[in-house]
């Protein structure tokens, strides 16, 4: 990208980020943007924390939520590289205790693979209605609340609810990474943050805001929620109203100081905190060829749709999974600028990532407001931006 095409983008993605704080849509956002492995955009809008006015930094740490996902992941695919464990194994080689049932009462088994993809039968609470949730009655986390709660104790709720169809047959946003996390904590002997910094962090370098817990002292961008005229702050437990494809309606619950509470358990698919900084480093390092964490052939499988021709919804036109995000398969059909085998995922507290290799272009997007930093019209304006669109 020459100087003269960066100076035009980040005018119009700096745009695009004021007008979403000034129009109430979010409260404060941070967007990095990587072309040809330069970083050409840092840009922080907005506040922090607005009841207490602090603004919005570059360094702000924020709560990750799904974009723990692609990390979890790819130390999966590292740890299988150094022969620590094998994607064709079942859960039940280093998790005996977890062989939750088909919907028909007979027995499986889940091959790990299954849940990097989200292929494996498993699903989150916030996927049933409120009225009729199996998850919530056997006490199962999202990962993103029940402060307190072990790894243990969760998997072993999980396992005791029936998939909600066989492993391979269907596609659903799942709890998989966060038994995925039980898994390699099993095949490392060492908790799942030790192995995240071990095999990831570490070799990144420079990794040091980001993990699974912070201190008590430790300053984080407040949790907001949308409302109208306004976000909500969020308060110690709230809980977020979804709307079901069937027109039920589920909810997400958050409990924003979770990781400030030690004893919760690193959850692999919602659990990190961390910096666009760091996380630009991670996925940098996945479009790039994977050094000094992955191997090139485990790094491309981010980007490589893992799912075949399993169907995943009228929402998802256009797109396929792969490991670590949703996967662009036809962007006409997708309605966006990337290009085909681009990766992107969202995080709920307000993210959104991209990586498109055949342009050479990594993009993140942090927001401290949910879910308007995630999905719909700012991190889709903010790709436009980036594209020139």
């Amino acid at each position: 990208m020459t100087d003269a095409r960066a100076d035009a983008m980040r005018e119009r993605v700096v745009r695009v980020m004021d007008d979403a704080v000034a129009s109430g849509r979010l409260v404060g956002a941070v967007v990095m943007v990587a072309a040809g492995g330069r970083v050409v955009l840092r840009h922080a809008v907005g506040m922090e924390d607005r009841e207490s006015a602090r603004p919005m930094r570059i360094d702000s740490r924020f709560r990750l939520a799904s974009l723990t996902k692609p990390v979890v992941t790819a130390l999966a695919l590292a740890m299988a590289e150094r022969g620590m464990l094998h994607l064709d194994d079942p859960v039940s080689r280093y998790l005996p205790f977890f062989r939750p049932r088909l919907p028909d009462g007979g027995e499986t088994e889940i091959p790990l693979h299954r849940l990097l993809s989200h292929s494996s039968g498993l699903s989150y609470g916030f996927q049933f209605p409120r009225d009729d949730n199996p998850y919530a009655r056997a006490g199962v986390s999202d990962g993103l609340a029940e402060p307190g709660l072990s790894l243990r104790d969760n998997l072993e709720r999980l396992a005791g609810v029936p998939l909600i169809f066989a492993p391979g047959t269907r596609w659903a946003y799942s709890l998989g990474l966060d038994v995925m996390g039980g898994v390699l904590e099993q095949a490392g002997n060492a908790d799942l943050a030790e192995l995240v910094d071990r095999h990831i962090g570490t070799r990144l370098g420079g990794w040091t805001q980001t993990g699974f817990h912070v201190a008590p002292g430790d300053t984080l961008a407040t949790c907001y929620a949308d409302a109208r005229p306004v976000p909500q702050r969020m308060p110690d437990s709230y809980r977020l109203p979804r709307i079901l494809p069937d027109g039920r309606v589920s909810e997400i619950h958050f409990v924003p100081d979770r990781v400030r509470n030690r004893a919760s358990y690193p959850s692999g698919g919602a659990g990190m905190v961390g910096t666009a900084e760091d996380f630009m480093t991670f996925i940098e390092a996945i479009r790039a060829g994977g050094g000094p964490i992955l191997s090139p052939s485990s790094a491309m499988r981010f980007g490589a749709n893992a799912i075949g021709d399993i169907p995943m919804g009228p929402f998802f036109r256009g797109k396929r999974f792969g490991f670590g995000g949703v996967v662009i398969s036809d962007p006409v059909a997708a309605r966006t600028p990337l290009s085909v085998g681009s990766f992107t995922w969202g995080g709920v507290y307000g993210h959104q990532w991209t990586v498109d290799r055949a342009c050479g272009i990594s993009i993140v997007m942090l927001s401290n407001t949910a879910l308007a930093g995630m999905i719909g019209a700012y991190p889709d304006a903010v790709v436009r931006a980036v594209y020139g669109q």
